[in-house]
């Protein structure tokens, strides 16, 4: 009954290792292909550029002066007989007006116009700057993934190996039945954690397809292998490239420089716009011989601000009330961004600790014991629920180190994004 399930398990187990094998890809993913690909086909990227360009079109529109009026006219015609040379005051008119905003008021506009197109434009690469951080960490969490399977598909090879021997010093009485019952229960875990893994890998081959635009089941290769670089960077240069290279704090900066540009504008709207127009009077002769003369006429209209303190004076308080609002909420922006790139350093600078712990201590040592634990099974002097054990905690630290080398390498993007400067790690 022992071998029957034995037999199960390890054609299970045979078959999922197959599978892994032959949906391996015959070249390795390289991040910068992905990034590039991502940044050239992400539908919501080049939403936000032609959204960018929208606002850079609109900049020269505010600048420009109202459209002037043409009118064409008939003056002064008589009803009775319809007659242009009738009367002396009928006439044809065609006259042409434009209106013009106090001298330096299309410029403040035109200003106000070219922050926006400032503000769309660091959006946009805010949103890029996003779109690659999280490529990256779909990245690594690929990584994660992969060279879990690849542990488990080892450990699965050693554990039927421990099986096999198991199994032989049962048969030949000097091993126990719990001992092969142990092993064949810790290889069926392991066979369900591989079942697991290669799920979690399609749900994160699922999300890296959608960031570079391609369907959702297209299969993706191996990322390359993560090498270990210690993080150079402090926090207070990490700050410092915040402030001058973060798209989302150059975003506000031109935010709060529209605010300076609309307390200017509101103050100018004190000042009264005016228009000016001429009209040319075509006359004919009149039946009498008299008259036939034609006009030539000008006008100057001035728009009077005479509710000024219901309106203009309201207008300024308004502006100045968002001009506080958004140089509060850039305060509050720089103070998020400066938090999370202390926590994000915090975790690096851990992450690059316990590396060296296990690199250099845990899974050597671990190693190791396992080797003690194999000689000493090997002489009957170690039990098989010590070998079992040994092997399953290298097993383990194996999966947290390529863990936390993942994580070290998603802090480090995360910095980067947080900063948004390239950043060698």
């Amino acid at each position: 009954m022992i071998k029957i399930r034995f037999f199960g398990i390890s054609i299970l187990t045979l078959l999922l290792i197959h599978t892994g094998l032959a949906q391996s890809p015959d070249s390795t993913l390289q991040l910068s292909h992905l990034i590039k690909e991502a940044v050239d086909n992400n539908p919501d990227l080049q939403s936000a550029e032609n959204t960018w360009h929208t606002a850079l079109a609109q900049v020269p529109q505010a600048g420009a002066l109202p459209d002037p009026v043409l009118s064409f006219n008939l003056m002064n015609l008589p009803v009775n007989t319809f007659a242009f040379d009738q009367e002396p005051m009928t006439g044809k008119q065609v006259g042409i007006m434009q209106m013009f905003p106090f001298p330096g008021k299309q410029g403040v506009r035109e200003n106000i116009a070219q922050e926006n197109a400032a503000v769309a434009e660091a959006r946009y690469r805010e949103l890029r700057n996003q779109l690659v951080k999280n490529v990256k960490a779909t990245y690594f969490d690929l990584f994660l993934v992969d060279k879990s399977i690849e542990t488990v598909q080892k450990n699965l090879e050693i554990l039927q190996e421990f099986v096999r021997i198991a199994e032989t010093k049962y048969s030949v009485g000097s091993g126990l039945q719990q001992d092969v019952l142990r092993a064949q229960v810790e290889l069926s875990k392991m066979t369900d954690r591989l079942i697991n893994l290669r799920k979690k890998r399609e749900t994160v081959e699922a999300r890296l397809n959608a960031l570079l635009n391609r369907p959702v089941a297209s299969f993706v290769g191996r990322p390359d292998s993560l090498v270990f670089k210690p993080f150079q960077y402090d926090l207070d240069s990490l700050k410092s490239m915040a402030e001058t290279d973060r798209p989302l704090l150059q975003a506000w900066q031109a935010m709060i420089r529209q605010s300076d540009e609309k307390v200017r504008l509101a103050k100018k709207e004190y000042l009264p716009d005016f228009s000016v127009g001429v009209v040319y009077s075509q006359r004919e002769v009149l039946q009498n011989g008299m008259g036939g003369v034609d006009f030539l006429s000008g006008m100057l209209n001035v728009k009077v601000p005479l509710y000024f303190w219901r309106k203009q004076g309201k207008q300024v308080e308004e502006s100045r009330y968002n001009q506080i609002s958004v140089q509060q909420k850039y305060y509050d922006v720089l103070n998020q961004v400066y938090s999370g790139i202390d926590a994000s350093l915090s975790e690096v600078q851990n992450n690059e600790r316990l590396i060296d712990l296990y690199d250099s201590g845990i899974i050597p040592q671990a190693a190791q014991s396992l080797n003690s634990a194999i000689a000493g099974y090997q002489t009957d002097k170690v039990d098989f629920l010590t070998l079992l054990t040994n092997q399953m905690n290298l097993f383990n630290f194996e999966l947290d180190y390529y863990r936390i080398l993942s994580e070290h390498h998603k802090g480090a993007a995360e910095l980067e994004a947080l900063t948004g400067a390239e950043l060698q790690y």
